[in-house]
Order: C-alpha cells, then sequence, then structure tokens
C-alpha cells in the first residue's frame, strides 16, 4: 500500500542497509471513522517490527494529542535522552532508548491486549533518523489535517475554512 492508498508512515526506523534489517514503524491507515464528529480527526494506525525473528503487528488509534506527543518525544530523543510516546494505557506504548554509540532501542509494550513487550535494537540508523521522523509527522498533519473543534466539553463542530485574504487596494 502506498500514499495513493492514504496509508503513510508516521514513524519509521531502521538500521542502515546492509545490517540487521530491523524496522520498527507505525503506520497511519485513514481517519478511524471519517465523516463523524468524535471520531474522524483520530487515525487508525498500526505499529509494525520487523526482525529476523519476529514480526509484530499492533493496532493503535492516535488522538490529535498523540501528535504532540510524539513530536515532544522527537525533541527528548534529540538530546540523546529516553522517551516514550503513546503511554496513557489506551494503547500499546513505545520507547525510545538512545545509546552511547549512536544506536537506539525502540520497545513496544502491548499492555492494553497481549501483554507482549518486543524491544528491537537499531545499530545504525540513519544519521538524520530525528529529522527524517520530524518530516513524516509533518506529511502525516499535512494529509490528515485537524477538521473538527470541541467547541465544549463534549460538544464538536467541524472547523471553518479558513477565509482567503483578499488583496488590499483593489
Amino acid at each position: 500500500m502506498g500514499p495513493a492508498d492514504g496509508v503513510i508512515d508516521l514513524i519509521h526506523l531502521a538500521d542502515r542497509p546492509g545490517t540487521s534489517g530491523h524496522r520498527v514503524f507505525v503506520r497511519v491507515l485513514g481517519r478511524f471513522q471519517s465523516g463523524i464528529l468524535t471520531g474522524h480527526d483520530v487515525l487508525d494506525c498500526e505499529i509494525v517490527i520487523v526482525t529476523e525473528a519476529v514480526n509484530a503487528t499492533f493496532a493503535v488509534t492516535v488522538l490529535p494529542e498523540d501528535l504532540a506527543d510524539w513530536e515532544d518525544a522527537l525533541t527528548t530523543l534529540e538530546s540523546g535522552r529516553f522517551a516514550t510516546w503513546l503511554d496513557s494505557g489506551r494503547t500499546p506504548s513505545m520507547k525510545f532508548k538512545p545509546d552511547r554509540s549512536g544506536g537506539l532501542w525502540v520497545s513496544v509494550h502491548d499492555g492494553p491486549s497481549s501483554g507482549v513487550t518486543v524491544t528491537v535494537p537499531l545499530f545504525a540508523p540513519s544519521e538524520t533518523w530525528a529529522a527524517e521522523q520530524r518530516d513524516l509527522l509533518a506529511r502525516v498533519r499535512e494529509t490528515y489535517p485537524r477538521e473538527v473543534v470541541e467547541t465544549s466539553p463534549g460538544a464538536y463542530e467541524w472547523r471553518r475554512p479558513v477565509a482567503s485574504k483578499s488583496p488590499v487596494g483593489n
């Protein structure tokens, strides 16, 4: 499936070609409930892990605030510190631990469903992996913009389109 299908990666972490072939990615499949106010801005996703010994997929829904949390996690990771994402307990969670050699350990814990935890070492991620993740996040936000606003607790409406500015002096 490719971008024409509406399927895009939010996260794609992998060892460089010619190394272990380990990959961890979060694939956005589409809107959870397109056209329904309360579910339109929620994204239907899957966390995918690929190694020599494990191929696993975990279903996950990503809320708009989860995208902001991923951006914060990236900032933490860029400073060389441990970060978590999706750690609310409602979905599988992810942990990211940079190591001193430039590698990155990624763990996915499916607490809400199976209880399984899979940890994948990425010994040779791209030197620009963090910037690449920011680019993917920007693409997801562009492809699936927020279109619903909560006007008061439990009350939602569609965002009004932004009026185009007319040139001054005409």
